[in-house]
């Protein structure tokens, strides 16, 4: 069994119970999340020195495919801590390495991303958050307008100008520091319901060099070294586990849809087209994310161009898969007696989160003419 079927397989047990729930009532899954600690899948990417798997990008992409085949919110939250890991893994002192990495792998520590601004929008990588230097460190202030896993991260990576000069620095952040606060009441999601995304407010937060992760100006690495690979295609997985959900819904329910001569829905050739084509586009979706992680990992000149066309894919192929889907579905997806339009509406968040597909396609264009991103 592999790493896609294994995962699958656990979420079926232990993630599918909840994603009803964390849907209807806009609640972060909880137990789910606790599972995927309990079973080490947070610790994915944590070297084995460390107590991780030494999981690579394509096991990280294998794994949030299969987690947003059945809970998209899960794999989203799954999907950023794992990038959050990442940065610390990458950029990291060996202190900082020491501390937060074997609590991740035990499950003790889950971290979240706190990039997103109101003031640069998808653009997130010109954060307007200060890092002002005091006598015994610094004082944070600003807001993250998005933080996926609020309050159920213990850690916030939060990207801030570099208070020591040029570039970016990340700061890792607990979240229960004096001067954050957290705006519960902002979230209430169209799709992914339950991921938490809620705006946080960090006013006068006293931080140290304790709190920042690797140097100053490390930040640009971890936007473009840790980020751009791991978020982008994680994205990518997280929407082509939704387009293979959709699909294998809709073929399934053409296939056992009887009427009282007999025939099935899949007989009609209007739902047979519609069957090859949105099974034809999660497929596609699922060869060219697994690709571009392949070239990521074997660190070909072409990766990056191929992750980011992984994203748009993956991202477009969702939003028509699960519309087709819904066709196939009629009244049994309308009235919500099938999974597909909560499907959909998870869909809708891929053309809009940072960073959004219209500047991935900008992105790309720079990447395949040999210009500098961003």
């Amino acid at each position: 069994m592999g790493l896609f079927e294994e995962v699958s397989a656990f979420a079926q047990c232990h993630v599918a119970p909840y994603t009803v729930q964390a849907d209807r009532e806009g609640v972060f899954p909880k137990e789910a999340y606790t599972a995927l600690k309990k079973e080490g899948y947070t610790g994915l990417l944590v070297p084995k020195e460390y107590g991780g798997a030494s999981g690579s990008i394509v096991d990280h992409v294998e794994t949030c495919m299969a987690l947003g085949s059945v809970c998209a919110t899960t794999a989203l939250c799954y999907m950023m801590h794992n990038v959050a890991t990442m940065s610390i893994v990458a950029f990291g002192t060996s202190e900082q390495k020491e501390f937060y990495l074997p609590k991740i792998a035990s499950g003790e520590l889950a971290l979240a991303l706190a990039f997103s601004e109101t003031g640069t929008g998808t653009h997130f990588y010109n954060p307007e958050i200060k890092a002002v230097k005091t006598e015994n460190g610094y004082l944070l202030n600003g807001k993250k307008s998005f933080v996926t896993s609020a309050h159920h991260a213990d850690y916030y990576l939060v990207l801030a100008a570099n208070p020591e000069g040029e570039g970016l620095s990340v700061f890792a952040t607990p979240n229960t520091m004096e001067g954050m606060r957290h705006d519960d009441s902002a979230w209430d999601g169209l799709g992914m319901r339950g991921n938490a995304s809620v705006p946080v407010y960090y006013e006068n937060v006293a931080i140290s060099d304790d709190h920042l992760v690797g140097a100053h100006g490390d930040g640009v690495g971890i936007v473009f070294n840790v980020v751009a690979p791991f978020f982008i295609l994680g994205l990518a997985s997280v929407y082509t586990g939704l387009s293979l959900a959709a699909s294998g819904c809709a073929i399934e329910y053409a296939s056992s849809r009887a009427y009282t001569d007999g025939s099935t829905l899949s007989q009609i050739e209007t739902v047979q087209l519609h069957i090859a084509a949105l099974f034809s586009s999660a497929s596609a979706s699922k060869a060219l994310t697994l690709n571009a992680a392949q070239a990521a990992l074997e660190g070909r000149s072409d990766a990056l161009a191929l992750i980011i066309s992984a994203r748009l894919e993956a991202s477009t192929n969702a939003v028509d898969v699960c519309s087709r889907a819904m066709k196939v579905g009629g009244g049994h997806a309308y009235s919500k007696r099938l999974p597909l339009e909560r499907y959909l509406r998870d869909a809708y968040a891929a053309a809009v989160m940072a960073p959004s597909t219209d500047v991935l396609s900008v992105w790309l264009g720079k990447a395949l003419t040999g210009q500098q991103i961003p």
